[in-house]
């Protein structure tokens, strides 16, 4: 078994903890977010506590902590409480170094738009600009912030109802929907580390909303213990709703590479179904879990 390392959160600082929470929490998706004070003043700073939490009503929520180091609050999280208003704007990789840059604490009243290179766009239902840049904006009305503690590291959470969304049209397929390659968005991970939701870093895996796969703990044990197969590879073949049935295994053995390792393991049982087991995974790799079955069921 994986050795492990337990903490307790009373037992260490918290920028340690902070820093450990941030390493294995992640990615987490940012929201860039513009807010305006009680007179007019504009702000953007970029937050990874974030996500959307319903649809029907349309909601988003950030948290700007409190400041580990003094216990004070951030300008964003001043200025929400001053004017309730909020455009949270969405970060792709095409402006991921001005939005660093805009993260930077500068003083109260210094709009970041002017000192990382943004272009304010004006919204059309809510006085904080949208960030001309981004890929997509929502313009939005806080609802509710509560305060999760008064110490330094605190979160705030700040729930916002979405009232207007704007989306670049180069970023939308043909049928209206988001290309997730075309948006290119990037996420934080722990320190200094982002990554890139983007090429060989993104992959589909199919929901199993309509169909009812049999489960993992269905297969058989030969398979469900297998020194080859990983977890997700098992994941994989417990999704289909039945196996292959006899007569199409029978017909896969003629397959010229099931073929090949019979003749090479005549007389290796185990190492015959080890070279299945490593055939199907390759498979599967690929995607094609109904072949995987056939091969898997040849023993």
């Amino acid at each position: 078994m994986d050795q492990l390392m337990t903490i307790d959160p009373k037992d260490i600082s918290v920028p340690a903890l902070h820093g450990l929470m941030q390493g294995v929490v992640a990615p987490r998706p940012i929201a860039f977010a513009s807010t305006v004070d009680k007179d007019g003043k504009v702000n953007l700073s970029p937050f990874s506590f974030f996500n959307m939490f319903s649809s029907n009503p349309p909601i988003l929520i950030f948290s700007p902590s409190r400041r580990v180091r003094d216990n004070s609050t951030k300008h964003t999280l001043d200025n929400v409480h001053e004017h309730g208003e909020v455009v949270i704007n969405i970060v792709n990789y095409a402006m991921v170094q001005q939005m660093s840059l805009s993260s930077t604490e500068y003083e109260k009243g210094v709009n970041e738009f002017i000192k990382a290179g943004f272009t304010e766009v004006p919204s059309e239902k809510v006085k904080p600009p949208r960030v001309g840049e981004s890929p997509a904006a929502f313009e939005c009305k806080v609802k509710q912030i509560i305060p999760l503690g008064d110490q330094g590291g605190a979160g705030n959470l700040v729930i916002c109802e979405v009232l207007l969304i704007h989306f670049k049209k180069e970023i939308l397929d043909e049928q209206g929907r988001v290309d997730t390659e075309k948006v290119d968005t990037v996420a934080r991970m722990g320190g200094n580390w982002y990554c890139r939701a983007h090429g060989e870093a993104l992959f589909e895996v199919p929901k199993p909303l309509e169909t009812k796969g049999i489960g993992v703990d269905q297969l058989p044990e030969r398979i469900r213990l297998s020194n080859v197969l990983t977890g997700n590879d098992l994941g994989m073949l417990g999704n289909v709703e039945h196996l292959p049935s006899d007569a199409e295994v029978r017909e896969y053995h003629k397959h010229e590479k099931v073929q090949l390792l019979v003749a090479e393991y005549e007389n290796d049982p185990t190492g015959f179904e080890e070279a299945l087991h490593q055939l199907a995974q390759q498979y599967l790799h690929d995607g094609y879990v109904e072949i995987a079955w056939k091969i898997l069921l040849q023993i």
